[in-house]
């Protein structure tokens, strides 16, 4: 803080002296948060002179205002035109990393001043240009302000804003602190009221300019130099300012500076929140709700609110209070596991460990073993889980410190039957689920193991509802289109007969099914026949035309999930890999885009393909118009510049067009709503009396899907308008399932 600095003594800094006016303005910089700058003479070069300074004051968080007169370097002009503008920027500096920050700061080349229009388009660097009104000649101001939030100081000086004038000439500069008497708190004052008069334009007695009306010269100081000497002879200037800085205090403020960066980097690489702004505040609430909970709980939040963060954060927390952090962290599938290990390096969590089918895990697990015996290691280990459940994965879980935080992303797989019968073993206290969709449908016994190990139940500890995340901007808004697909002859004749022979297999005390190996055979028999269904191909061509003619041949951001074959056991496989008939449906569909139009781009994302990361960044940009997939979309895959979206599957899995619906609305900041259109398999109206209550069952079970759609689309009126005649048959209410 400004107060803080050991000042010249006379409050007076001059070229050649004791105190330099190069040593007040590293103090002042690496002290401040704000600093108005009203000058004649202005260059860039400046700021890399006083790179060290400079970085510290932007990686605080400083801001810089300043008003300088209609005369630049051709370079600095076309970097305040880029930054006000707001132009593109090929830096490939991260300007969020301070040792990154202060090399552009300190490379006087492209880069530097790429960093320049970034701070410019950034609001970090504010800038007006001014000349006299009504007459000739140049604004030659020399004078600003420091603050820290707190105290401020004034200064006038002699020197212009350039390397020269910090560097080469005999400048002197005299500075007011405002702690210290009426006359310089005045001083400050009368500055800054006359300083906020020109900034805010409402002086009368100068004249605003365009960046367009800018001298592209540097004269007076300079003479007649032209611009390429003048940026030789400055770089020439500043290789030898190390020669230059032989002043005690100089050397002792730059160490300062020096040492100020090396604590940022040092912060910097220390597990932090990924954002600035911090975690959200219902992501806080989450983890104040679990800690209440006795940190154990269920995080039920809809897809696309950021539950990785929300738990990560409670990671963080932890690292906080106990100087370190151990994880563990389950989830369904490899794709999963390679998105949650991104999220962690976003939180500079190290020594990750990822456990799966796919990699070789056991010599860090050793390693991991061996070390905390000796030492308060830190660790996040990430497994699928089908690794998890395996016994060459269990002996070593056993062990885990009793502190480690226990995470179930997905964590209603950890009620079935193999993972539940796990639970009471599991030592760790500390324990999050996560889910859109905690509950386990038709299974009483797994919720309950449920609750009893997370030590919570609906309405959970922390519920964030898809209509909460759509009403607060996280998710986008959606419309949906439901279409009635319908079985073909010989498909609907299977589909009868082999509902007549399940009817033989209800349990008349309870109307259920029996539990046996002949009713699970022909449900899924079944159940592939409504996915499969033929027509829908025919149904989606129409989808496409529809939209192709509406967008006028644009068809960029679209996703199409198509039919799929039997959902995967991700307690038993950690991977999804499609069947050759599964692949066989991919190309039908994939044709079927490119057939409305060639130069469409259509690409297929599935298992079998390899550079699946340059698919999504194509898809991102709209070089790839559309993408077709199956489940290889679901899981770890972020694709929030996706518009449209066709379901062409019909699962059943309420879990599964949740999540899909979720991914799709994903905000971006070109996109205003999604439109969903959703393939519904209903069986034609057979008038068979005897099958009449299945048939009403399974509408009854595919109703689900479009309820959930439908009540929170911005057109829930036109689904009734599609659906009435089919609900009026079978008495359903739309809103009443």
């Amino acid at each position: 803080m400004l107060k803080t600095v050991i000042w010249a003594e006379d409050r007076d800094y001059k070229t050649g002296s004791e105190d330099e006016p190069l040593q007040f303005y590293l103090d002042s910089l690496c002290n401040s948060s704000s600093f108005d700058l009203l000058l004649g003479y202005f260059s860039s070069s400046a700021l890399n002179v006083l790179s060290l300074g400079f970085a510290n004051f932007i990686h605080s968080g400083g801001k810089m205002r300043t008003i300088i007169n209609n005369v630049l370097s051709e370079e600095d002009q076309k970097a305040i035109k880029k930054g006000q503008e707001k132009e593109p920027f090929s830096t490939i500096y991260n300007f969020n990393n301070i040792k990154e920050l202060k090399a552009s700061l300190n490379e006087y080349g492209k880069h530097f001043f790429e960093c320049f229009a970034w701070l410019i388009a950034n609001d970090r660097i504010e800038i007006k240009i001014i000349k006299p009104k009504g007459g000739k000649g140049i604004s030659h101001y020399k004078s600003g302000i420091f603050s820290d939030g707190q105290d401020t100081i004034g200064f006038k000086s002699s020197c212009n804003f350039t390397a020269y004038g910090l560097l080469e000439n005999l400048e002197e500069l005299d500075c007011f602190l405002s702690w210290e008497n009426g006359r310089s708190n005045k001083f400050i004052r009368r500055q800054k009221e006359y300083f906020d008069e020109i900034f805010t334009e409402q002086a009368d007695f100068v004249e605003y300019l365009d960046i367009e009306d800018v001298k592209a010269a540097i004269r007076s100081e300079f003479g007649d130099r032209n611009i390429q000497e003048l940026l030789i002879q400055e770089k020439e200037l500043l290789e030898k300012r190390d020669k230059i800085f032989n002043n005690s205090k100089i050397k002792k403020s730059l160490k300062l500076a020096i040492n100020k960066i090396d604590e940022f980097d040092k912060i910097e690489k220390s597990p932090k929140f990924p954002y600035l702004q911090g975690p959200r505040d219902y992501q806080k609430k989450a983890y104040d709700n679990w800690v209440d909970n006795d940190k154990k709980g269920v995080f039920a939040m809809a897809t696309g609110t950021g539950k990785t963060l929300t738990s990560l954060n409670c990671l963080l927390n932890e690292y906080r209070d106990n100087g370190s952090y151990k994880g563990i962290i389950l989830v369904p599938t490899v794709a999963l596991l390679n998105q949650w290990v991104k999220e962690c390096n976003q939180f500079n969590f190290d020594r990750i460990v990822s456990v799966s089918s796919k990699n070789k895990w056991e010599d860090e697990i050793a390693f991991l073993n061996t070390a905390k015996s000796y030492i308060n290691i830190s660790y996040v280990i990430i497994a699928t889980y089908a690794s998890f459940s395996k016994n060459k994965f269990q002996d070593f879980f056993k062990n885990l410190d009793k502190e480690t935080v226990f995470i179930a992303d997905e964590a209603h797989n950890l009620g079935a039957n193999n993972l539940s019968k796990l639970l009471p073993n599991i030592h760790l206290q500390k324990r999050i689920g996560l889910s859109a969709t905690p509950n386990r449908k038709y299974d009483e016994l797994g919720n309950n193991a449920l609750d009893l190990f997370f030590n919570d139940k609906s309405p959970y500890i922390y519920s964030y509802s898809m209509e909460e995340a759509m009403e607060n901007g996280f998710l986008c808004k959606y419309k949906y289109f439901p279409h009635i697909v319908k079985l073909s002859e010989i498909e609907f004749e299977k589909y009868i007969t082999i509902s007549k022979r399940l009817l033989n297999f209800i349990d008349k005390k309870t109307g259920k099914y029996k539990d046996c190996d002949d009713v699970e055979r022909m449900l899924l028999e079944r159940k592939r026949i409504i996915h499969k269904a033929e027509n829908k191909l025919a149904v989606f061509k129409n989808i496409l035309k529809e939209e192709y003619e509406l967008r006028k041949g644009d068809l960029r951001y679209t996703l199409v999930y198509v039919p799929e074959g039997v959902e995967p056991n991700y307690n038993q496989q950690d991977d999804f890999e499609e069947s050759e008939e599964d692949l066989s449906l991919i190309n039908q569909f994939t044709r079927a885009v490119s057939s409305i139009d060639r130069s469409v781009m259509v690409s297929q994302f599935t298992s079998k393909v390899n550079n699946r990361e340059d698919i999504l960044k194509k898809f991102q940009d709209g070089r790839v118009n559309v993408l077709t997939s199956m489940k290889c979309l679901d899981e770890g895959v972020d694709v929030p510049r996706s518009e449209l979206a066709i379901f062409c599957s019909s699962s059943g899995n309420p879990r599964q067009f949740i999540q899909r619906r979720g991914r799709v609305l994903r905000v971006h900041k070109d996109k205003i709503f999604a439109v969903l259109h959703d393939l519904v398999v209903i069986p034609d109206i057979s008038g068979d009396d005897t099958i009449y209550s299945m048939e009403k069952n399974l509408i009854k079970s595919e109703l689900e899907r479009v309820v959930d759609f439908s009540s929170l689309s911005l057109n829930k009126m036109d689904t009734y308008k599609i659906l009435k005649p089919i609900l009026d048959y079978y008495n359903l209410s739309l809103y009443d399932n």
